[in-house]
């Protein structure tokens, strides 16, 4: 079975994307939800954030994100510590999913699977991309949010180019270029590979 990753910055469609390989019925693993999940549910991952940022994150035994994020954002070395905490829970509870499936290929849709070390788990990885304005306008409606704030998180992912260059695939998610064709082009190359 072919482990494969969709990975693209924030605003670039990559759940779009994920969501057409599961209509062509390939499952797929979304890793913020896992990790949100996770945050809220693996007993042991919520003593180490608890450890590391006290007790005051969870309220009600649920996880205060906005709490949590004000902890972190602005804060590099705090960031890397909550991500050394989420990411080997998430990459654990991904590998433990995908032995689960029975397709002859299955999915993880990550923002920062090269920055977190799991692309070393997938056999290839599809980058979704689109032009920067196009995703600073997207996530401002979607987050209803400010182009500052926006900028300010895709600042903190993997600069776009330098993504795309470590990917196997790239899909062109710009809304001019029809991305379904695009999406049939690498099921069908998934699937040639996995009878091969």
């Amino acid at each position: 079975m072919l482990r494969v990753g969709i990975t693209g910055g924030i605003g670039s469609g990559k759940s779009t994307i994920a969501t057409i390989f599961e209509i062509l019925g390939i499952p797929v693993y979304y890793a913020d939800d896992a990790a949100k999940k996770l945050m809220n549910e693996d007993v042991f991952l919520k003593e180490q954030l608890i450890d590391a940022f006290g007790k005051e994150i969870y309220q009600n035994g649920i996880l205060n994100r906005s709490c949590l994020s004000g902890l972190v954002f602005n804060n590099p070395e705090k960031l890397a510590q909550l991500n050394d905490i989420v990411h080997p829970a998430t990459i654990a509870d991904a590998e433990y999913w995908m032995q689960q499936q029975h397709s002859v290929y299955v999915i993880k849709e990550a923002a920062i699977l090269f920055e977190s070390g799991a692309n070393k788990y997938l056999d290839k990885v599809i980058g979704v991309f689109a032009p920067l304005e196009l995703r600073i306008s997207r996530v401002m409606q979607r987050d209803n949010s400010t182009q500052e704030a926006v900028i300010a998180r895709m600042n903190k992912q993997m600069e776009e180019e330098k993504k795309m260059k470590l990917c196997d695939y790239v899909i062109i998610n710009n809304g001019q270029e029809l991305v379904i064709p695009q999406v049939l082009k690498i099921h069908e190359a998934f699937l040639k590979q996995a009878a091969g």
